[in-house]
């Protein structure tokens, strides 16, 4: 795959200045404030299962998402964890994909953490109980997809429930007793990518963040440039209503992670892949030059949106050990 955006050189120089809406830390404040009732713990419910995988213990996982709708994970231990409470890795996944069943995702449990896995409404391909859905979608005008859904609205735009859930997903495993909640570190890829850094932005006293070719970054810039994936969803919702881009981006931008980084200050692990059509590089080392903490960055080159793959979450595993949070006692 050719390179289809700026040239390495032009990413590590870019540095972006994008419009920040009026009253966006008011937005996210009383968003979050109303969601956690001033305050109120998560009122998480933790069900025991059956995985087969007599060295991990799995937890079904139900929180209070967005407007108190449930939001369903799994929760992964190391059966044989020591009596303290662990560090944790929340984990949110890339578009189009749920939680998917039990025993599918346990790298972070294998390698001592806790694991949260957490669904994302309205997405996901498993018939199992407990996918999360999304009372809140078929608002009218929307193509397919979710990047459109209320995007003429910051208070109904379909990111704001998804971002609510996931600063409620740590709310919620931060009260379990496997969990120690000064320990918790968040991740994803593409948008699950978008997701932890907008937490990161969102939550305060996080370990780490590891964004992964992450999405939801420079979101003006991905409409316009990203040939696959969800970002031509904008163009085909502009392109019918020809009119509305300033409203449109206005909204997008109180969900746009790479607006939201300078806030974040928890030590950050990005990658980024040069020949990704899908989550451009410029977008994703928007993020990466905006965010506000200490910061890393792995490149690669000749990959598209697969990114790292395995070979990067060698690089994840070694990069926790780093982090003074998570460093074995």
């Amino acid at each position: 795959m050719p390179l289809t955006d700026l040239s390495l050189a032009e990413c590590l120089a870019l540095r972006p200045e994008l419009d920040e809406p009026a009253g966006l830390d008011a937005f996210w404040a009383r968003t979050l404030d109303a969601e956690r009732g001033q305050g109120a713990a998560a009122r998480a419910e933790f069900t025991l299962v059956d995985t087969g995988l007599s060295q991990i213990t799995t937890y079904d996982v139900t929180f209070p998402g967005h407007a108190g709708e449930p939001v369903r994970g799994w929760l992964h231990l190391p059966a044989a964890a020591p009596r303290q409470p662990l560090g944790c890795v929340v984990e949110f996944l890339g578009y189009g994909r749920g939680r998917g069943l039990a025993h599918e995702q346990f790298l972070w449990a294998a390698a001592g953490y806790a694991h949260l896995v957490v669904d994302t409404r309205g997405q996901g391909w498993s018939a199992a109980p407990g996918d999360t859905p999304d009372p809140g979608a078929g608002e009218p005008g929307a193509v397919p997809g979710f990047l459109t859904r209320g995007v003429e609205d910051p208070g109904q735009h379909y990111y704001r429930r998804v971002f609510t859930d996931a600063v409620r997903a740590v709310d919620a495993v931060r009260t379990h007793p496997a969990v120690d909640p000064g320990r918790v570190v968040v991740t994803g890829v593409s948008q699950g990518g978008g997701i932890a850094l907008a937490v990161a932005a969102l939550v305060p006293g996080l370990a780490g963040v590891m964004p992964d070719v992450p999405f939801l970054c420079d979101i003006r810039r991905g409409a316009r440039i990203a040939s696959a994936g969800p970002y031509p969803e904008i163009a085909a919702y502009l392109a019918l209503h020809r009119d509305r881009a300033d409203t449109v981006f206005r909204t997008l931008a109180h969900v746009d992670a790479a607006v939201l980084a300078p806030r974040a200050t928890a030590p950050a692990l990005f990658s980024v892949a040069m020949m990704d059509d899908i989550c451009p590089p410029s977008t994703c080392f928007a993020a990466y030059h905006r965010y506000g903490g200490p910061k890393d960055v792995r490149v690669y080159e000749f990959n598209g949106h697969e990114g790292g793959g395995a070979h990067h979450r060698r690089v994840q595993l070694d990069w926790l050990r780093t982090l003074p949070a998570l460093a074995a006692p």
